[in-house]
């Protein structure tokens, strides 16, 4: 009997152990939080927003331009596989919408904007502020 039970808790502890496991690599693919321009010159917050994750202006080094904090830049931003999302980006600067995307590998995200179905398309590189 008492083999039994050490038996059961080895399984339990096993089976905690994956579940924790598969939480981390979960996490580590967690664009949620705020994240720095590599220019400096802004930082936005990546949060949920329904079934998929947004982006919004939450600091600025020049308050005198178009950007206002406050102002969502990214849309409807769906995964499309793993560290992957596709959907809007909203540029202040010239006052229109491109289909966007972002790309997270650890505490490096890259966003990008493209128009003409994505034969031009600008990318920003951001670093994990919190």
């Amino acid at each position: 009997m008492r083999f039994h039970k050490t038996s059961a808790r080895a399984a339990l502890l096993g089976f905690a152990t994956l579940a924790l496991a598969g939480t981390g690599s979960a996490l580590a693919q967690d664009v949620s939080g705020t994240w720095l321009r590599d220019s400096g010159a802004s930082r936005v917050r990546f949060a949920k927003c329904g079934e998929a994750m947004c982006g919004t202006l939450a600091w600025l080094k020049d308050t005198n331009g178009p950007a206002k904090v406050g102002q969502r830049i990214f849309y409807d931003m769906k995964p499309t596989g793993a560290g992957k999302w596709s959907g809007s980006a909203f540029n202040p600067e010239d006052g229109k919408t491109y289909s966007g995307t972002m790309s997270l590998s650890g505490d490096a995200l890259t966003t990008s904007g493209c128009v003409l179905g994505g034969i031009i398309c600008r990318s920003v590189k951001w670093t994990r502020a919190n």
